[in-house]
């Protein structure tokens, strides 16, 4: 019995040291933009709730200022499992999934209220959009507020579409290029990283951003006008590796899974006010034109054909999005 006793305690002891530790599971985003900037901000809101949900099982690693992966970059090495997480700009799908530039079809969500309701969790605007991208490997995790798209110019202001003519002007996707193409300019595509240099030297004469960029990224040392213009929306995602999704426990994933909603929700209700204080800070170092209804009415109509365009780009689901969207 005493011998019996004792291999038992040794084998027990034997599995117990052959046993792996159990091991925290590390989640890595890659993030563009500097942490202090709102979308950086969202992620270490989002990084909290996880690590203090999950008591310690899961930890989130952030990434900024594009230390690991361009913005561009960010979608295939998502997919690829280079890296579990990423931050992106909805555009950068384009590619794969034409039909994300609805949101760069001009006007066609003209206010905050149309944006919420298209960006809502299960939406018939934004679901097909998240099952599309699925497809090519990664997640969407939950989509980040960024605010509206205002244009910048250096000299005259940009307050009528014939003020476009000519100029050579920074555009961030295809559809952007096209409302440029349709009012006279001609559109060169950069990411948002390269705008100070190409407009303080000129390489473009305007410029298209979000207005919640022009004070972080310094442009109004390099251009002198802001145009509100409201005319598309600047959307970015969380995305996920969908093996990486796989390879989580249940619990991980409810965890991961309300921490996005929670987040999201929280930074979708602040754009207002954080576009209402960038507009305010932009004032006081640029000149600031708010268009008026029948400016905006000029635009609408000089840009109509770009709606075609879409639409035969991004064939069928474009034109159910379309559909979606009148519905809102």
């Amino acid at each position: 019995m005493k011998s019996l006793k004792s291999g038992l305690a040794i084998a027990l002891l034997g599995a117990a040291i052959s046993m792996p530790a159990l091991a925290e599971t590390t989640l890595r985003i890659s993030l563009q933009l500097p942490l202090k900037h709102h979308l950086g901000q969202n992620l270490l809101q989002f990084k909290e709730q996880v690590e203090s949900e999950s008591k310690g099982d899961l930890k989130i690693e952030i990434y900024p200022s594009a230390q690991l992966y361009k913005d561009k970059e960010v979608p295939s090495a998502v997919a690829s499992g280079a890296i579990e997480m990423g931050v992106a700009s909805l555009a950068r799908f384009v590619g794969t999934v034409p039909a994300v530039d609805l949101f760069y079809v001009p006007f066609m969500l003209p206010s905050e209220e149309m944006v919420k309701k298209a960006t809502a969790p299960g939406s018939a605007v934004r679901q097909p959009l998240d099952d599309a991208i699925l497809k090519t490997g990664a997640r969407v995790l939950w989509w980040q507020a960024y605010g509206g798209v205002a244009l910048l110019s250096k000299g005259e202001p940009i307050v009528n579409p014939e003020d476009m003519k000519g100029k050579k002007v920074r555009v961030f996707g295809k559809t952007l290029g096209e409302f440029t193409k349709s009012v006279g300019g001609a559109p060169v595509v950069m990411s948002g990283s390269e705008q100070f240099l190409a407009y303080q030297r000129g390489t473009v004469d305007a410029g298209m951003t979000g207005v919640s960029a022009v004070m972080p990224r310094k442009l109004y040392q390099v251009m002198d006008n802001l145009t509100v213009t409201k005319h598309a929306d600047i959307e970015f995602v969380v995305v996920i590796n969908d093996k990486a999704w796989g390879n989580l426990t249940d619990a991980q994933r409810t965890i991961i899974t309300k921490a996005s909603r929670t987040v999201e929700a929280d930074l979708r209700e602040k754009m207002i006010k954080i576009e209402a204080d960038a507009l305010a800070e932009s004032k006081k170092n640029m000149k600031v034109f708010e268009l008026d209804a029948a400016q905006i009415e000029a635009w609408k109509k000089a840009t109509s054909s770009v709606v075609d365009g879409y639409v035969e780009s991004s064939g069928e689901l474009g034109k159910q999005l379309i559909e979606a969207v009148k519905t809102l």
